[in-house]
């Protein structure tokens, strides 16, 4: 549950794909509490990557929390593999689901966290009949599919919309991104209201991990502070 405090979140698609494990420990070991790890079918976005299978390997020996982020075309499908895998929250794009209500129900129905996310193009106002049912949203801020792109600015307003609708609704709600989260952006994004940042290629692919990881934590807490006026939850 959201407690004032921002979470950055290595993606497990930039980690090392032979070593998954030892990046995951390696992570936990510098602070991470929470690993994100993302299913692309090759159809709802140009790439292939996990199945439930690698969770629940995963989840055998380690304690960092996982969300799956389902970038495919019929999550309603997949979804209930992954939370009987152990993800701690399944995370659909709106985009991809005919009843993301129903779906939301099914999810909460298996004690999952639920999450729903929305690509670029797709507005805030779509997101909002669904604050009361997620508890996490997550707006891509590059075109998903592949890491290392860079961060979409233009994202930032559809971040503030949704942290105000947030406030509003009296819940405690995640506000993920995942895109182009490094030393520059990731400010910028917790300024606006993200408290949960998916970093890739700016933590894995870092000369030191570990101290990337704690450095991207602390400058988006210290903006996260100065957008909220140091408020925070307990």
């Amino acid at each position: 549950m959201p407690d004032g405090r921002v979470r950055v979140v290595p993606s497990l698609l930039a980690a090392d794909p032979a070593d998954l494990r030892g990046d995951l420990a390696a992570m936990a070991a510098a602070g991470a509490r929470w690993a994100s790890v993302d299913v692309m079918d090759g159809h709802f976005v140009p790439n292939l990557s996990f199945g439930p299978d690698l969770i629940r390997s995963l989840k055998r020996d380690n304690r960092v929390r996982l969300d799956a982020h389902l970038m495919v075309d019929d999550p309603a499908v997949l979804a209930p593999a992954f939370a009987e895998a152990g993800a701690d929250w399944v995370i659909f794009h709106l985009e991809a689901c005919a009843r993301p209500g129903a779906l939301l129900r099914a999810l909460r129905d298996q004690g999952v966290g639920t999450g729903l996310a929305v690509k670029p193009g797709t507005p805030a106002a779509r997101l909002l009949p669904f604050l009361k049912e997620v508890d996490l949203v997550l707006v891509m801020t590059v075109e998903p599919g592949f890491g290392g792109q860079r961060f979409l600015p233009a994202m930032l307003p559809k971040l503030r919309t949704l942290r105000a609708a947030i406030a509003r609704s009296g819940r405690r709600v995640w506000l993920q991104v995942d895109g182009g989260i490094d030393a520059a952006s990731a400010p910028l994004a917790a300024e606006a209201g993200a408290d949960s940042l998916v970093a890739g290629s700016a933590v894995f692919r870092a000369g030191n991990p570990a101290a990337a990881l704690r450095a991207l934590e602390t400058s988006a807490q210290r903006a996260f502070l100065r957008s909220t006026g140091g408020a925070t939850c307990r």
